[in-house]
């Protein structure tokens, strides 16, 4: 790639904000800049580089061949700038600072945000953003310090991948469906999730089932099943420890399904004490909830 003293560094960061979002309009509300000034920005970077990045079409900016091999060196270069800023930084308080960590939300909701306030006693200048993500952060880009996961992701040279333990899901519902016998679920009206999400753990179980139930409502929201199970429209397989603090019946004492948790962080997290700290705060309350978030400790 040829290079030129008159590129600046600092576009970089723009110009992979460009190739995420594909719009100028979004990119400038992302970093705080107006679109005249990312657009000048783009064409002074392409100048310098004397490379076409972007073209436009109907759907927005695409990245062009020359695009693309830029954006993926420079995910790296910006992420170990990151990382090095990171490392090198000298920190009064081992625990000062900022902690990123996505996760689908019902983990925060049901789970994690119970034990944040002995978190903060103990690390008081300590700052968690609890981003509720469902798709993929980049650890690269430093999008995310650590992501909850159900179900092993793909490997990936930048993380660090450990299962925390198990997350059970049992069937719920209204009062109304609470003496309805594990041989006659099946004839019951079922609340499942839409298509999109079918490769679930959840909807493959219920897939599994004979004979086939009626799926009388399809949603793509936990909390939508939630409302519905309490509105009395189907029986449920949902999470037990969102079951139980929702007060929804649990119909038959078996835990249906498992689903591994698993803990995502950076390569780089465990040379960082604020993470390192992080680190062990999830390993610690995931230890003091397994129970209950195996689905063990409830009862039907």
């Amino acid at each position: 790639m040829p290079t030129s003293p008159e590129f600046d560094w600092n576009d970089i960061p723009l110009i992979l904000a460009l190739a995420r979002s594909g719009s100028m309009s979004a990119t400038g509300r992302q970093l705080g800049v107006d679109a005249s000034t990312i657009s000048r920005r783009i064409a002074a970077a392409e100048k310098a580089l004397k490379l076409r990045l972007f073209i436009r079409d109907n759907t927005g900016y695409q990245l062009t061949d020359a695009g693309r091999i830029f954006v993926q060196h420079g995910d790296a270069v910006y992420g170990n700038v990151q990382s090095m800023l990171q490392a090198s930084s000298q920190e009064a308080d081992a625990t000062v600072g900022t902690v990123n960590i996505t996760s689908i939300d019902f983990l925060f909701d049901y789970w994690l945000l119970d034990h944040v306030p002995a978190l903060h006693e103990q690390h008081p200048n300590l700052q968690l953003v609890l981003q509720a993500e469902n798709q993929n952060l980049s650890f690269t880009r430093r999008e995310a310090d650590f992501a909850l996961r159900l179900g092993k992701p793909g490997e990936d040279a930048a993380l660090v991948m450990r299962k925390l333990g198990d997350m059970g899901f049992a069937v719920y519902g209204h009062q109304k469906f609470a003496d309805t016998p594990r041989g006659c679920w099946g004839t019951q009206p079922w609340i499942a999730y839409n298509d999109a999400l079918a490769g679930t753990g959840e909807m493959q179980w219920l897939a599994g089932m004979d004979p086939q139930p009626r799926r009388v409502l399809k949603v793509n929201s936990l909390s939508t099943v939630v409302r519905a199970c309490r509105a009395g429209v189907g029986m449920a397989l949902l999470p037990c420890i969102m079951g139980q603090q929702e007060g929804l019946q649990r119909i038959g004492a078996t835990v249906e399904v498992q689903r591994d948790i698993w803990l995502l962080s950076h390569r780089d997290a465990g040379g960082i004490a604020r993470f390192k700290t992080i680190s062990a705060w999830l390993s610690q309350v995931y230890a003091a909830n397994e129970q209950l978030l195996c689905g063990a400790a409830l009862h039907p």
